[in-house]
């Protein structure tokens, strides 16, 4: 399973500029359509899954997390769970690509085998609403550090799936910050780039 990359992480003495976390800052490139049901994007795709199921307090994952420079981003189902983030206080202190583990479904493993991704492929956001909010933020490449971000709380998006069928969506609250925030991701922009208030917040300890 592919490691999700660190800002922080040093690249290894004899690395490219494009290894290690100077991948989380360089544009990814579009994925030519016609290239969307091939093996390779499978994979990809694959690799992206199994490395956001692998983060408990993750919902959201960009190719170029896992090294992958293309326009790709997962955005877990669970975040439709109706027990996801159990109140709306701890939504709004758990929202975007990290959320507390008391928002884990009870029914553990056997559940997040049913959950079905959602898969943006050549994501672009249309429409911002004129409104926007300051959000609890974190991300699972920038560990351990939390902020808050002024996002708009709705947005448009036009994407493509994984069957290669192109689709509009509408979003807002959690989902809108999501995809705000992945598709900051796949033009090399990290979440503390224009947040406030940053601090380190070391994930509870559960027995």
């Amino acid at each position: 399973m592919r490691k999700i990359l660190q800002a922080n992480e040093k690249p290894a003495r004899n690395a490219s500029r494009s290894e290690a976390g100077g991948v989380l800052r360089q544009i990814a490139h579009e994925v030519p359509v016609h290239d969307i049901k091939t093996a390779k994007i499978k994979k990809v795709l694959k690799e992206m899954s199994e490395a956001l199921k692998s983060q408990d307090d993750g919902v959201a994952i960009a190719a170029p997390q896992i090294r992958y420079l293309l326009r790709i981003f997962i955005v877990s189902g669970k975040i439709f769970a109706k027990d996801f983030a159990g109140n709306r206080e701890e939504r709004l202190l758990n929202q975007n690509n990290i959320v507390s583990t008391k928002g884990e479904l009870a029914s553990g493993e056997e559940t997040k085998e049913k959950i079905k991704n959602f898969v943006f492929i050549n994501p672009k956001i249309s429409k911002f609403s004129r409104e926007k909010e300051w959000m609890p933020e974190g991300c699972l490449s920038v560990r351990p550090l939390y902020g808050k971000t002024f996002r708009s709380k709705k947005v448009m998006l036009t994407a493509y799936d994984e069957k290669g069928k192109k689709f509009v969506r509408g979003a807002s609250g959690l989902l809108a910050q999501i995809l705000q925030h992945e598709t900051d991701h796949l033009n090399g922009i990290l979440f503390i780039d224009h947040a406030k208030e940053i601090k380190e917040e070391l994930p509870k300890q559960h027995a």
